[in-house]
Protein backbone atom coordinates (compact mmCIF):
# COMPACT_ATOMS: atom_id res chain seq x y z
CA UNK A 1 0.00 0.00 0.00
CA UNK A 2 1.50 3.89 -0.82
CA UNK A 3 1.65 5.78 2.35
CA UNK A 4 -1.11 7.84 3.43
CA UNK A 5 -0.56 11.19 4.82
CA UNK A 6 -3.31 11.79 7.52
CA UNK A 7 -4.05 15.76 8.20
CA UNK A 8 -5.64 16.33 11.42
CA UNK A 9 -7.64 19.54 11.19
CA UNK A 10 -7.79 20.90 14.93
CA UNK A 11 -8.33 24.61 16.50
CA UNK A 12 -5.96 25.35 19.81
CA UNK A 13 -7.73 23.73 22.90
CA UNK A 14 -8.27 27.00 24.50
CA UNK A 15 -10.94 27.34 27.16
CA UNK A 16 -13.94 29.73 26.00
CA UNK A 17 -12.97 29.77 22.44
CA UNK A 18 -13.08 25.90 21.76
CA UNK A 19 -16.22 23.12 21.51
CA UNK A 20 -18.46 26.10 23.17
CA UNK A 21 -21.81 24.21 22.19
CA UNK A 22 -20.73 21.54 24.97
CA UNK A 23 -19.89 25.05 27.47
CA UNK A 24 -23.77 24.79 29.38
CA UNK A 25 -23.18 21.15 30.11
CA UNK A 26 -18.89 21.24 30.98
CA UNK A 27 -18.05 24.56 31.67
CA UNK A 28 -15.47 26.96 29.86
CA UNK A 29 -12.31 25.00 31.24
CA UNK A 30 -14.67 21.29 31.23
CA UNK A 31 -14.71 21.78 27.40
CA UNK A 32 -11.43 22.68 26.83
CA UNK A 33 -10.11 20.06 28.94
CA UNK A 34 -12.45 17.28 26.58
CA UNK A 35 -10.62 19.22 23.50
CA UNK A 36 -7.50 18.50 25.07
CA UNK A 37 -8.25 14.79 25.33
CA UNK A 38 -9.81 14.06 22.15
CA UNK A 39 -6.78 15.98 20.47
CA UNK A 40 -4.41 13.35 22.13
CA UNK A 41 -6.34 10.85 21.76
CA UNK A 42 -7.03 11.48 18.01
CA UNK A 43 -2.85 12.25 17.17
CA UNK A 44 -2.46 8.96 19.12
CA UNK A 45 -4.43 6.83 17.08
CA UNK A 46 -3.26 8.06 13.43
CA UNK A 47 0.12 7.50 14.56
CA UNK A 48 -0.54 4.03 15.53
CA UNK A 49 -2.28 3.08 12.64
CA UNK A 50 0.90 3.25 11.19
CA UNK A 51 -0.21 4.28 7.17
CA UNK A 52 1.79 7.36 6.59
CA UNK A 53 3.69 10.48 7.92
CA UNK A 54 0.95 12.14 10.02
CA UNK A 55 0.62 15.80 10.27
CA UNK A 56 -1.13 18.78 12.50
CA UNK A 57 -3.49 21.85 10.04
CA UNK A 58 -3.33 24.07 13.34
CA UNK A 59 -5.68 27.16 13.92
CA UNK A 60 -4.36 29.56 15.17
CA UNK A 61 -0.66 29.00 13.79
CA UNK A 62 1.38 26.91 15.21
CA UNK A 63 3.50 28.86 16.65
CA UNK A 64 0.49 31.26 18.36
CA UNK A 65 0.95 30.88 22.33
CA UNK A 66 -2.16 28.68 22.14
CA UNK A 67 -0.70 25.75 21.49
CA UNK A 68 2.50 25.69 23.96
CA UNK A 69 0.33 23.68 26.62
CA UNK A 70 -0.45 20.72 24.90
CA UNK A 71 1.90 17.81 24.73
CA UNK A 72 1.79 16.28 21.48
CA UNK A 73 4.25 13.42 20.04
CA UNK A 74 7.79 14.57 18.81
CA UNK A 75 6.98 12.69 15.27
CA UNK A 76 3.73 15.03 14.62
CA UNK A 77 4.45 17.29 11.47
CA UNK A 78 3.00 20.63 11.49
CA UNK A 79 1.23 23.11 9.40
CA UNK A 80 -1.09 26.25 9.65
CA UNK A 81 -4.34 26.17 8.36
CA UNK A 82 -4.57 29.69 7.13
CA UNK A 83 -7.13 32.11 6.31
CA UNK A 84 -10.27 31.87 4.79
CA UNK A 85 -13.49 29.83 5.23
CA UNK A 86 -13.30 25.61 6.26
CA UNK A 87 -14.00 24.70 2.75
CA UNK A 88 -10.88 27.06 1.58
CA UNK A 89 -8.58 25.79 4.26
CA UNK A 90 -9.37 21.99 3.43
CA UNK A 91 -8.72 22.46 0.31
CA UNK A 92 -5.36 23.64 0.54
CA UNK A 93 -4.33 21.48 2.92
CA UNK A 94 -5.72 18.56 0.31
CA UNK A 95 -4.18 19.99 -3.10
CA UNK A 96 -0.73 20.89 -0.98
CA UNK A 97 -0.24 17.11 -1.22
CA UNK A 98 -2.54 15.45 -4.02
CA UNK A 99 -0.78 17.62 -6.64
CA UNK A 100 2.58 15.68 -4.98
CA UNK A 101 1.12 12.68 -6.04
CA UNK A 102 0.54 11.43 -2.19
CA UNK A 103 -2.94 10.08 -0.79
CA UNK A 104 -4.65 11.71 1.83
CA UNK A 105 -6.67 11.40 4.98
CA UNK A 106 -8.42 14.72 6.35
CA UNK A 107 -9.60 14.12 9.73
CA UNK A 108 -10.85 16.38 12.68
CA UNK A 109 -10.55 15.41 16.86
CA UNK A 110 -14.11 15.41 17.47
CA UNK A 111 -14.68 11.61 16.62
CA UNK A 112 -13.40 8.84 19.30
CA UNK A 113 -14.65 6.17 17.32
CA UNK A 114 -12.40 6.96 14.90
CA UNK A 115 -9.69 4.08 15.45
CA UNK A 116 -6.81 2.69 13.72
CA UNK A 117 -8.30 0.25 12.29
CA UNK A 118 -11.33 2.68 10.71
CA UNK A 119 -8.25 4.49 9.32
CA UNK A 120 -6.23 1.53 8.18
CA UNK A 121 -9.42 0.23 6.24
CA UNK A 122 -9.88 4.11 4.47
CA UNK A 123 -6.05 3.95 4.04
CA UNK A 124 -6.36 0.52 2.25
CA UNK A 125 -9.65 1.79 0.39
CA UNK A 126 -7.62 4.25 -1.60
CA UNK A 127 -5.77 1.73 -3.50
CA UNK A 128 -8.70 0.88 -5.59
CA UNK A 129 -10.84 3.95 -4.93
CA UNK A 130 -10.80 7.58 -5.39
CA UNK A 131 -12.30 8.68 -2.16
CA UNK A 132 -13.01 7.44 0.79
CA UNK A 133 -15.56 8.79 3.48
CA UNK A 134 -16.60 8.11 6.78
CA UNK A 135 -20.23 10.43 7.36
CA UNK A 136 -20.88 10.92 11.03
CA UNK A 137 -24.97 11.00 12.57
CA UNK A 138 -25.01 14.64 12.77
CA UNK A 139 -24.75 14.71 8.97
CA UNK A 140 -21.14 15.77 9.05
CA UNK A 141 -18.41 13.72 8.02
CA UNK A 142 -15.21 12.18 10.64
CA UNK A 143 -13.12 11.56 7.67
CA UNK A 144 -12.62 12.35 4.19
CA UNK A 145 -9.92 10.36 2.05
CA UNK A 146 -9.07 11.39 -1.20
CA UNK A 147 -6.54 9.56 -3.70
CA UNK A 148 -7.07 13.17 -6.15
CA UNK A 149 -7.80 16.50 -6.19
CA UNK A 150 -10.87 19.00 -7.17
CA UNK A 151 -11.94 22.06 -5.55
CA UNK A 152 -15.87 21.06 -6.00
CA UNK A 153 -15.43 18.70 -3.62
CA UNK A 154 -14.94 21.93 -0.80
CA UNK A 155 -16.48 24.91 -2.59
CA UNK A 156 -19.70 26.40 -1.17
CA UNK A 157 -20.38 23.36 0.96
CA UNK A 158 -23.14 24.23 3.65
CA UNK A 159 -20.33 23.34 6.68
CA UNK A 160 -21.96 22.51 10.27
CA UNK A 161 -25.24 21.36 8.78
CA UNK A 162 -26.71 17.94 8.82
CA UNK A 163 -26.44 18.11 4.56
CA UNK A 164 -22.26 18.23 4.29
CA UNK A 165 -21.88 14.31 3.78
CA UNK A 166 -25.11 14.44 1.52
CA UNK A 167 -23.42 17.62 -0.27
CA UNK A 168 -19.81 16.13 -0.23
CA UNK A 169 -20.63 12.37 -2.09
CA UNK A 170 -22.79 14.13 -4.57
CA UNK A 171 -19.91 16.17 -5.98
CA UNK A 172 -18.02 12.83 -6.10
CA UNK A 173 -21.04 11.31 -7.78
CA UNK A 174 -20.63 14.04 -10.31
CA UNK A 175 -16.97 13.69 -10.39
CA UNK A 176 -17.56 10.65 -11.30
CA UNK A 177 -15.24 9.31 -8.60
CA UNK A 178 -15.33 5.59 -7.08
CA UNK A 179 -16.08 6.09 -3.60
CA UNK A 180 -15.79 3.48 -0.24
CA UNK A 181 -18.09 4.38 2.23
CA UNK A 182 -17.14 3.73 6.11
CA UNK A 183 -19.72 3.00 9.15
CA UNK A 184 -21.73 6.53 10.31
CA UNK A 185 -19.84 7.46 13.41
CA UNK A 186 -20.74 10.31 15.92
CA UNK A 187 -18.89 13.52 16.64
CA UNK A 188 -18.62 14.96 19.92
CA UNK A 189 -20.30 18.39 19.58
CA UNK A 190 -23.25 18.73 22.02
CA UNK A 191 -24.26 17.97 25.52
CA UNK A 192 -26.13 15.32 23.68
CA UNK A 193 -23.05 13.68 21.93
CA UNK A 194 -21.55 12.73 25.11
CA UNK A 195 -22.99 9.63 25.63
CA UNK A 196 -20.77 8.77 22.78
CA UNK A 197 -17.39 9.33 24.51
CA UNK A 198 -15.58 6.14 25.62
CA UNK A 199 -16.20 4.65 28.99
CA UNK A 200 -13.22 5.17 30.40
CA UNK A 201 -13.14 9.20 30.18
CA UNK A 202 -16.75 9.06 31.76
CA UNK A 203 -16.20 9.86 35.33
CA UNK A 204 -13.53 12.67 34.38
CA UNK A 205 -16.47 14.59 32.23
CA UNK A 206 -18.95 13.91 34.90
CA UNK A 207 -16.46 15.38 36.82
CA UNK A 208 -16.13 18.40 34.71
CA UNK A 209 -19.62 19.24 34.68
CA UNK A 210 -20.60 22.51 36.18
CA UNK A 211 -23.70 23.42 38.88
CA UNK A 212 -26.53 25.70 37.40
CA UNK A 213 -24.17 28.20 40.55
CA UNK A 214 -21.17 27.90 38.08
CA UNK A 215 -22.75 28.63 35.42
CA UNK A 216 -26.07 31.01 35.95
CA UNK A 217 -26.94 31.55 32.30
CA UNK A 218 -27.24 27.74 31.13
CA UNK A 219 -30.33 25.99 31.24
CA UNK A 220 -30.58 23.90 33.94
CA UNK A 221 -32.34 20.97 31.85
CA UNK A 222 -28.84 21.13 29.74
CA UNK A 223 -26.90 20.61 32.77
CA UNK A 224 -28.52 17.55 33.49
CA UNK A 225 -28.16 15.30 29.98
Amino acid sequence: MKPIRIIIFAKAPVAGQVKTRLIPALGAEGAARLARRMLAHTVDKAIAAGVGTVELCASPSMHDPAWHRPTLPPELQWSDQGEGELGERMARAAKRWLDAGQPLLLIGTDCPELDCQMLQTAAQSLSNHDAAIAPTADGGYALLGLNRFDATVFDNIRWSTDTVARETLSRLETLGWTVHRLPNLHDIDEAADLQWIPEAWRDDVEQERPTPDQHPHADPRELAQ
